[in-house]
């Protein structure tokens, strides 16, 4: 069984965001990156079904400039067996990552698609959905536990009830959520065996997906600073102000 895994580049999660001068995005400049967290817990689940004899092969796939290929040979070196990188320098949404995956889906034909249910960037938790509906499988999102046995995924998934177990036809897309499992680290000998790992570049562009932009960035701002909270006398005082101030009662 083969099993794909998209992953993205994104801000170290260490690393505190800053807004450009001009309010026009987030200035990248001199800022560590590194693989989404979502995507690792999604690489690692590979690894664990190849490790166990259920997967045969791990593809890992990123869409991005040049430096993604950074984070196709940290997911080389955790295990994968071969890595894609679509290239493209163009800020990208949801559904052109979406449409761009599903060409590589097509042509490598796997039957698990695992990828992180959101990116700590963008926030948008919508391109597992949006693969899914493009490819015609079956999705299980959020996913805290997956188990392969009779040719059918077993997803189970976190709800405001509790628990939530699905059983999905394969090929399928699984989205990972926090509590799936604990990523590796790669060691430094399978860091100089993944500079011999197959990476296949390939250009956006000869994919036919139409790339044009859907949505317009207006402005990015910080958030409002927080102000610092106050000590009150009694309960009298603090109804007071929750009344007179807050205007919350």
């Amino acid at each position: 069984m083969k099993v794909l895994v998209p992953i993205k580049r994104v801000i170290d999660y260490n690393v505190k965001a800053r807004v450009k001068p001009d309010n026009s995005g987030v200035d990248l400049t001199n800022v560590k990156m590194a693989m989404n967290p979502f995507c690792e817990i999604a690489v690692e689940e590979a690894i664990r079904l190849k490790e166990a004899g259920t997967a045969t092969e791990v593809v890992v796939v990123t869409i991005g400039a040049k430096a993604s290929q950074e984070q196709l040979r940290t997911a080389l070196a955790l295990g994968a067996d071969k890595a894609i990188h679509v290239e493209t320098e163009q800020n990208l949404e949801s559904l052109h990552i979406a449409k761009l995956l599903a060409k590589v889906v097509e042509q490598e034909s796997p039957e698990l698609v695992i990828l992180g249910k959101q990116s700590i960037d963008s926030d948008n938790n919508q391109t597992g959905q949006m693969l899914a509906a493009l490819t015609n499988r079956g999705q299980g999102t959020f996913a805290s536990k997956v188990v392969i046995e009779n040719g059918k995924v077993n997803v189970t998934r976190e709800v405001d009830g509790g628990l939530q177990t699905v059983a999905l036809n394969l090929p399928a897309i699984v989205t990972t959520d926090l509590r799936l499992n604990e990523p590796r680290y790669a060691s430094l000998p399978n860091i100089m065996k993944a500079k011999r790992k197959p990476l296949e570049v390939i250009a956006a562009d000869s994919l036919g997906v139409d790339l044009a932009p859907r949505i317009e960035l207006v402005s990015v701002e910080e958030p409002a600073k927080r102000s610092g909270g106050i000590i009150v006398e009694d309960v009298a005082q603090l109804v007071e102000k929750l009344k007179t101030e807050a205007k919350v009662i």
